[in-house]
């Protein structure tokens, strides 16, 4: 195997199996230990590849209800709805966005009651002008990863 498309390979190999040993990367890429050391290290260096987390089913966990919040902030309050938005454990992703809303957050709560009380006292926030939230009926497709290019 040539090397030119080794790195794109390896992150593939690993969204498939992150748990995925060494010697079984280096069998299925057809290159030495080393070589996939080397590289999935240098991955990591560079922030390609920022950790291994496991696929939560939050369902199976008992967090039945996926919240999806828009909010509208107040001029330079922006950097701390978001941070506090970050920092609330039940957020799953917080986006800066264009259009309508400044931020769009979504979380994973384990009942209505439970989602209701997190949104009030999140929403209370005089920075915050104005909140739309829906409750997810179906998650058609969530945390999705994209197997990379290798042209």
């Amino acid at each position: 195997m040539t090397y030119e498309h080794l790195d794109s390979d390896l992150v593939n190999e690993l969204l498939n199996d992150g748990r995925a040993s060494l010697r079984s990367l280096a069998e299925e890429l057809d290159v030495s230990v080393t070589t996939v050391s080397n590289h999935l290290s240098d991955l990591e260096d560079e922030g390609v590849i920022e950790g291994y987390t496991p696929k939560i089913d939050y369902d199976a966990v008992g967090y039945d209800v996926t919240a999806v919040m828009q909010l509208k902030a107040e001029g330079n309050a922006l950097p701390e709805i978001t941070e506090t938005l970050k920092d609330h454990h039940q957020m799953i992703s917080v986006y800066e966005v264009t259009g309508d809303y400044d931020v769009i957050a979504i979380g994973k709560f384990q009942d209505t009651d439970d989602m209701n009380d997190q949104i009030k006292t999140l929403i209370t926030d005089p920075d915050i002008n104005q909140s739309n939230t829906s409750i997810v009926l179906n998650a058609v497709s969530e945390n999705e990863q994209f197997e990379l290019e290798t042209e």
